[in-house]
């Protein structure tokens, strides 16, 4: 096997170790409740997830109506970050809120 030959492999075997796959994302939803007031989730949604208001007021008509609704799409560790500041303040204010992580 020729010199070029072995350079070429290695710097193809390079290459090949260096191309990596994008994160998995995950979005975080939030879910519907009888008891979470509207204002409080809108809140929610300007001030962990930085809406807009106009955008925060579509995603709560979404988790009132469907029962369920997208409110970003994160990283792993950002998405669960994101999950635990939900539930921290919900339960500071003393609503049973609940936020949930899934692969999209």
């Amino acid at each position: 096997m020729s010199q070029n030959q072995t350079r070429r492999d290695a710097e193809t075997d390079l290459l090949n170790r260096s191309k990596t796959t994008p994160p998995k994302r995950y979005g975080v939803y939030l879910l519907n409740d009888d008891y979470t007031t509207m204002d409080f989730v809108v809140e929610v949604l300007t001030g962990i997830f930085m809406l807009p208001e106009e955008r925060a007021v579509a995603v709560m008509l979404l988790v009132h109506h469907e029962g369920k609704g997208l409110c970003g799409v994160y990283t792993r560790d950002i998405a669960d970050t994101k999950q635990q500041q939900v539930l921290q303040r919900a339960r500071q204010e003393g609503h049973p809120l609940q936020c949930i992580v899934e692969e999209v």
